[in-house]
């Protein structure tokens, strides 16, 4: 993993500072048992008192993974919130995600918002990405995921969304240059380099857009309920079986058949990278799995050459190329992300301020 992409530092015992990082972090924001419980009570109290004389309590995002998936029942049936559901198609729902996605909305008797992108942009704008070599292929998928979030919480005037992102299965970020997913420059940068059409229909959510509606009006504020539980994926997997007729999709985030190959094919073979090291990783690190369970786990291979030929034929026939022009994309030269248009000089400027404020106000 610690390449030119991910550059990682060891210590004398070999542990690496991604690992060394995410302990810290866990130990500061990973809180169970009974302050778990407590902090959970106050929240739901919280958020019920705030939605006083509103629709709704907050928001949630369902892409028909487990993560999310749980986060609603729990959120319902365990805090009894109201909740707004939102869920963004790129184009690339699995038939199980979708399925899903339809049993906890009914089953929870909830609301969803649904955004439908225009295919023929996403198409255009992820043919771009291909283009241009870089290692993130899910900045678009990711941008109009978030942009959407933002703007269905000013629309419904919601400020609390619940993220179903828990450090008991996601704690490893090793360190990266690059630029956000919510870095409009780099998306239409990208897309006016390597792209065939303007971007209409597809709302990149720009800088100023940004920052008025998470910094100046605040909203939404991202709270993470499954920090607060000794949160398991395999029995959370059982509850969402007994309680919705669950439909097991695969690996971790498959339930996007375009971040199935992104993470099965293309991180392989063009930048040599397994992604299921940093998801093993995160469950060492949480104590779910030891490293052997772990290092038996990576042993296995990831996907079998048949596999990854209906994958690639899917994903070019989606794309309208052929197979053979997408595996040219795969053997084509890795590019760093800051050799094209970015803003990551301001958003690194507008965090270091960020934090220099946070740490006068604890003085």
């Amino acid at each position: 993993m610690n390449n030119e992409f991910f550059p990682l530092s060891f210590d004398e015992s070999g542990r690496c500072s991604a690992c060394l990082n995410a302990q810290k972090i866990i130990k500061r924001e990973w809180i169970t048992g009974q302050s778990g419980d407590e902090a959970l009570s106050s929240m739901a109290t919280d958020l019920k008192e705030a939605g006083r004389g509103k629709k709704y309590d907050a928001m949630i995002g369902l892409s028909g993974g487990i993560d999310s998936a749980f986060l609603a029942h729990y959120v319902v049936k365990k805090m009894g919130l109201r909740v707004l559901a939102v869920h963004v198609d790129g184009g690339w729902n699995s038939v199980s995600a979708v399925r899903n996605i339809s049993r906890v909305v009914k089953n929870l008797d909830i609301d969803l918002f649904t955004h439908v992108v225009e295919w023929s942009e996403m198409r255009e704008l992820q043919l771009s990405f291909l283009r241009s070599g870089v290692l993130n292929q899910d900045i678009p998928q990711d941008h109009l995921f978030f942009s959407t979030l933002y703007r269905v919480a000013n629309q419904f005037d919601i400020d609390i969304f619940l993220s179903g992102v828990n450090l008991a299965t996601e704690n490893i970020s090793p360190p990266g240059s690059g630029p956000g997913y919510m870095d409009a420059k780099h998306i239409f940068g990208i897309n006016k380099i390597f792209g065939k059409t303007k971007l209409k229909h597809f709302r990149v959510m720009g800088l100023l857009e940004y920052l008025w509606l998470t910094r100046v009006k605040g909203r939404p504020r991202t709270l993470k309920p499954l920090n607060f539980l000794k949160y398991d994926k395999n029995t959370a997997e059982k509850i969402l079986k007994d309680h919705y007729d669950w439909e097991d999709y695969g690996r971790k985030h498959s339930e996007s058949r375009w971040t199935k190959f992104y993470q099965e094919v293309y991180l392989p073979k063009k930048f040599k990278m397994d992604k299921r090291r940093l998801h093993m990783s995160s469950l060492i690190v949480s104590g779910i799995v030891s490293r052997a369970d772990a290092v038996c786990e990576l042993e296995k291979p990831l996907i079998t050459d048949r596999e990854e030929v209906i994958q690639t034929r899917f994903i070019a026939k989606k794309l309208g190329i052929s197979a053979d022009e997408l595996n040219e994309f795969l053997i084509s030269p890795c590019r760093d992300h800051l050799e094209f248009p970015n803003s990551k000089f301001i958003h690194d400027t507008l965090l270091k301020i960020k934090r220099f404020i946070q740490k006068r106000a604890l003085k």
